[in-house]
């Protein structure tokens, strides 16, 4: 259990957080979109290699093709904006053999998430889609990855605040110095 004196900082805007899946009409403006760009483009990555393309699609025709390739997803046609998440490296692996573009776009997903959170947006990640049809609506290239894409608007309806919460417990999921 986090103590009082540690509930500030980032930790209650977390514990807070909803998806998204419902947008109102209302546009977000430019300085908002860019903060959100912005806090992704500062994301950490392996080796500071920054393997991401961040594509940004607010046109109305394109984010309904998008829902379409998204199987009928409604909240990508209804966002105010779509950022999708490619990665320039497909191949790059860590030393231990793993690909870093899952972990380092993962993070500047993260980034781009709770900035968004911090000014009232709200936001879905979406990963379920046909990959092969994004990269055609957005001309991504055939050696490329669209690994995610994200759904940003503000919220149609006001959420009421978490008072429960199906969380694991940090002590059913943590351990210390063994497994």
């Amino acid at each position: 259990m986090v103590g009082q004196d540690l509930k500030n900082g980032l930790l209650p805007a977390i514990e807070n957080y909803r998806t998204t899946r419902l947008f109102d009409a209302r546009p977000v403006s430019e300085d908002r979109v860019e903060a959100v760009l912005e806090a992704g483009r500062r994301a950490p990555s392996a080796k500071n290699r920054q393997p991401w393309r961040f594509v940004l699609i607010s046109d109305e025709g394109i984010k309904k093709r998008l829902e379409d390739a998204a199987y009928g997803q409604e909240h990508i046609g209804s966002a105010s904006f779509i950022v999708a998440i490619g990665t320039t490296n497909v191949d790059y692996r860590m030393p231990n053999g793993q690909l870093s573009y899952p972990v380092d776009l993962s993070f500047a997903a993260s980034f781009m998430v709770m900035q968004a959170s911090a000014d009232n947006i709200g936001s879905c990640v979406v990963t379920t889609y046909d990959e092969l049809e994004v990269k055609e609506i957005l001309t991504v290239p055939y050696s490329m990855r669209i690994v995610m894409m994200i759904a940003f608007g503000y919220p149609a309806e006001e959420l009421p605040p978490k008072t429960v919460t199906n969380r694991k417990a940090l002590s059913g999921i943590m351990s210390r110095n063994h497994w």
